[in-house]
């Protein structure tokens, strides 16, 4: 197969998906991306990496972040993780205030905001810097160094976090949260502001596939926890649309507000596709447009 014609012809085809979305406006920084653009990026186990449209173009990768965070956490603190956070579908917006109060601070999966608060929370008791901690990672898996955070992101992030800070304040209130919520916020808000390219989080998240893995061919993760990162991807990563994204797609994903959607192909690579229109539960319509014709032109998925 022909793996870089397929990924020129998905490239050529997003523009019309794309226009049917809208990029996510309520973070002003992200407002100005134009939402035509688009790149998609295949890393191999065998070594390939290829790539079209925007694919070495860097973008805010929001939460997908979240599945290095979670890897993070796991490879420091194994199952005690899942005492503060679920594994169960939301079934809700990532930002829902009433799930979190009906289920007194536990959130439901450490892909949802909450999650994610608990999870950088955890990764600061562990590390002592849960930012840094994971950038250097990153910088490592992906083979560029210069990966950082877009300061205007972060600090755009920042000033309109209002509910990111309620789920926070009402974790701690429940005893959910181990350190000060500001320090917490601070550290999420720029973990979300890290700007990477489909390259660059394709190559990061290789370990996904090869059973934990990391590049260097020390081990991140046993293959029970590789494994259990992959099934939360599957069944919790799209945010409320992980149902229809598992049935289109049938693959293990991540997806930001970004644009961005991480994709696994266990034992075959990873895929990352980037295109800022989002639909309206804040995943890219190209992206998963393009991750469903990638799979059903190469059969490729877990089914």
């Amino acid at each position: 197969m022909d793996l870089q014609a397929l990924l020129d012809d998905l490239a050529a085809e997003s523009a019309l998906f794309a226009a049917q979305g809208r990029v996510a406006d309520y973070i002003p920084a992200l407002a100005a991306v134009d939402p035509a653009r688009f790149g998609i990026a295949l890393a191999t186990m065998e070594g390939r990496l290829l790539g079209s449209g925007d694919w070495q173009a860097p973008f805010s990768i929001q939460s997908v972040s979240k599945a290095f965070s979670l890897a993070l956490v796991l490879a420091r603190d194994g199952e005690a993780l899942w005492r503060r956070v679920g594994r169960e579908p939301s079934g809700n917006p990532f930002n829902s205030l009433v799930q979190l109060e009906y289920e007194k601070g536990i959130p439901r999966n450490p892909f949802i905001n909450a999650g994610a608060l608990v999870l950088v929370d955890r990764l600061l008791s562990l590390a002592g810097d849960a930012l840094g901690t994971l950038r250097a990672f990153l910088r490592e898996e992906s083979g560029n160094p210069e990966v950082d955070v877009d300061g205007e992101v972060a600090a755009s992030e920042a000033a309109h976090g209002h509910r990111n800070a309620a789920l926070a304040h009402f974790m701690a209130s429940c005893g959910n949260l181990e350190n000060p919520v500001e320090v917490v916020l601070d550290h999420y808000f720029r973990q979300c502001a890290l700007a990477m390219s489909c390259a660059d989080l394709a190559r990061a998240a290789l370990f996904l596939a090869n059973h934990g893995l990391r590049a260097d061919g020390s081990r991140l993760l046993t293959r029970s926890e590789s494994k259990r990162i992959n099934a939360v991807m599957l069944t919790c990563g799209t945010y409320d649309a992980a149902g229809d994204f598992a049935y289109r797609v049938g693959l293990p994903g991540k997806s930001g507000v970004g644009g961005g959607i991480l994709a696994v192909l266990p034992e075959r690579g990873v895929l990352c596709v980037w295109s800022p229109a989002l639909d309206a539960h804040g995943n890219s319509i190209a992206g998963v447009e393009a991750l469903d014709r990638f799979t059903t032109r190469t059969g490729w998925s877990v089914f």
